[in-house]
C-alpha cells in the first residue's frame, strides 16, 4: 500500500478530478478571456483580432479611471472596517463560555444569506421611510439620503458588505485566537499585566499571520464586489458606485461589447494579482 502511494501515477489519479475541474472552470476561461480581450467581439456581429486596441481604449476611458478610484476607495473603507468588526467579535466570542455555539452561528448567519436578499433588506433600511431614518425622525433629526448622496453611498454599501461578510473572517480569527497557548496569557496575568497589555504584547503579535491572511482575502473580495452595487444602486448615483466589476458587467451584458469587457477583466486580474503579491510579501515578513 505504501509503495502504491509513492507511485506518482497513483498520486496523479488522486488529484486528476480536481485538476480537470480547475482547468475547465479556472484556467481555460481565463485564457479565453485573455484572447477575447484582443478582439472586438460582440454578441451580434463578427469579431476580428485587433491586438492591443482595447487596452489603448481602456487607458483613455474616463469611466475606467473613475471605476478604479471608486473601487480603491471602497477597498480602503471595507477592509479595515471588516478587520475591526471581525477581530472585535472574535475577541468577545473567545471569552464567551455559555452558548458560544449559538452566538457564533448567529454572527455567521449573514455570511450565508443571499446577497440579493441582503441588498433588498438594507435598501429598505436606508430608504427615507426606512429603519434608520425612522429612528432619526424620533430624535428630531432630518432624513438622510444614504443611497442618493455621492459622499455617503459608498460607505453605506461598505457597511452592508461588512455586515454580510465579517462572519467568515471572524471564524478565521477565532481559530487563530484558539491556537495561542493559554499558558502565555496566564503567565502574563500572574505577572500583573492588564488586559490591554496582554492583547498588545502577546495576542496581537501571535495573531499577526492570521490577520494578514484575513486582510488578503478581504482585499480580494472587495475588488470583486458586484452584488451589493447591482441590487442597491446600479452603479449610481452619478457613477459614485461604478466599481470595476460593475464596469465589466456594464460593457459585457448591457452593451454586449465582450471584447472590451474582457479587457477590463484582465486589467482587474492584474491589479488583484499585484496587490496579492505585495500583501504576500508583507505576510512573509510578518511570519518570520
Amino acid at each position: 500500500m505504501r509503495q502504491r502511494l509513492r507511485d506518482p501515477v497513483t498520486g496523479l489519479l488522486f488529484v486528476l478530478p480536481v485538476l480537470v475541474l480547475f482547468l475547465i472552470f479556472r484556467i481555460f476561461p481565463s485564457l479565453g478571456a485573455a484572447g477575447m480581450s484582443l478582439t472586438n467581439w460582440n454578441i451580434g456581429g463578427e469579431w476580428d483580432f485587433i491586438g492591443a486596441d482595447n487596452y489603448t481604449r481602456l487607458f483613455d476611458d474616463v469611466n475606467f479611471w473613475l471605476s478604479l478610484r471608486v473601487t480603491l476607495v471602497y477597498v480602503a473603507i471595507y477592509v479595515p472596517l471588516t478587520l475591526l468588526v471581525a477581530l472585535g467579535t472574535a475577541l468577545l466570542l473567545n471569552q464567551v463560555v455559555f452558548l458560544r455555539g449559538l452566538f457564533r452561528g448567529m454572527l455567521f448567519l449573514p455570511y450565508v444569506t443571499s446577497f440579493v436578499l441582503a441588498g433588498i433588506i438594507w435598501r429598505w433600511i436606508y430608504e427615507f421611510d426606512g429603519l434608520i431614518n425612522g429612528l432619526l425622525a424620533k430624535a428630531d433629526l432630518g432624513p438622510v439620503a444614504f443611497l442618493e448622496q455621492t459622499a455617503l453611498v459608498l460607505p453605506a454599501l461598505a457597511v452592508v458588505s461588512v455586515w454580510k461578510g465579517f462572519g467568515y473572517s471572524m471564524l478565521i480569527l477565532l481559530a487563530g485566537l484558539k491556537s495561542i497557548p493559554s499558558s502565555y496569557l496566564e503567565a502574563a496575568r500572574v505577572d500583573g499585566a492588564s488586559a490591554w497589555q496582554r492583547f498588545r504584547r502577546i495576542t496581537l503579535p501571535l495573531l499577526k499571520p492570521t490577520i494578514f491572511f484575513v486582510v488578503v482575502i478581504e482585499t480580494i473580495s472587495a475588488f470583486q464586489t458586484f452584488d451589493t452595487v447591482y441590487v442597491m444602486t446600479g452603479g449610481g448615483p452619478v457613477r459614485a458606485t461604478y466599481t470595476l466589476i460593475y464596469g465589466i458587467y456594464d460593457h459585457g451584458f448591457r452593451s454586449f461589447d465582450f471584447g472590451y469587457a474582457a479587457t477590463w477583466g484582465m486589467v482587474l486580474f492584474a491589479i488583484v494579482l499585484v496587490v496579492s503579491l505585495v500583501q504576500r510579501r508583507f505576510l512573509d515578513r510578518g511570519t518570520t
